[in-house]
């Protein structure tokens, strides 16, 4: 008499859990994507109201990053106090954004102006002066691209804040378009590990 019954697979069953789990996720990517892309276009239309999108945007993005700090202050055995100060200056940074969003705007964009500069040299330096592997022109090109917007964006405030807009606006619609490739791209790999397991 032979027995007619499958003996389970662990591995099997987990890939196949994996792969309906990853199946059943990967919407929620795609509908985050659009919202990124509709954040980025809003953004980009330079209304009154995307300033204050993006103000709160800024906000949010301090407070995020305060409350994490704190967390891994929390978590941290050594240089806590680091962690714990950074958290709180986060979290400050992000209630002031939300007190004072038109004082934010204009501090943050005469930072990114300046970044832009900063880090424009060092990418052309480094694209210069390092070794020449294929592609380096690339890094020359960006280093360029940030330099000249940094200087032109530095020339005054509005010009700031233009481009501060302007580079969260695509930010956002490249994070978009990113997180709808990755939603797609879980789901087809959510199939295939399916049709491999069967």
């Amino acid at each position: 008499m032979t027995n007619d019954l499958k003996t389970p697979d662990p591995l099997r069953d987990t890939i196949r859990a994996g792969s309906r789990d990853a199946s059943a996720a990967w919407w929620w990517i795609v509908a985050l994507g659009a919202l990124w892309i509709g954040f980025g276009m809003f953004v980009l239309s330079y209304k009154v109201g995307s300033l204050v999108a993006l103000a709160t945007f800024v906000g949010v993005a301090f407070m995020f990053g305060g409350i994490t700090q704190l967390v891994v202050a929390s978590r941290e055995p050594t240089m806590r106090w680091l962690s714990f100060v950074g958290g709180i200056l986060g979290v400050a940074a992000g209630i002031v954004t939300f007190v004072w969003p038109a004082i934010t705007l204009y501090v943050v964009s005469i930072m990114v102006a300046w970044y832009l500069i900063v880090f424009g040299a060092i990418h052309i330096v480094v694209a210069l002066a390092g070794t020449k592997l294929s592609w380096w022109w690339t890094g020359l090109l960006l280093g360029i691209s940030e330099l000249v917007l940094g200087v032109w964006a530095a020339r005054s405030w509005d010009r700031s804040l233009v481009a501060l807009v302007t580079l969260v606006g695509v930010w956002a619609i490249s994070r978009g378009v990113t997180e709808i490739f990755a939603g797609f791209t879980l789901r087809e790999v959510g199939k295939q590990a399916d049709r491999l397991v069967a």
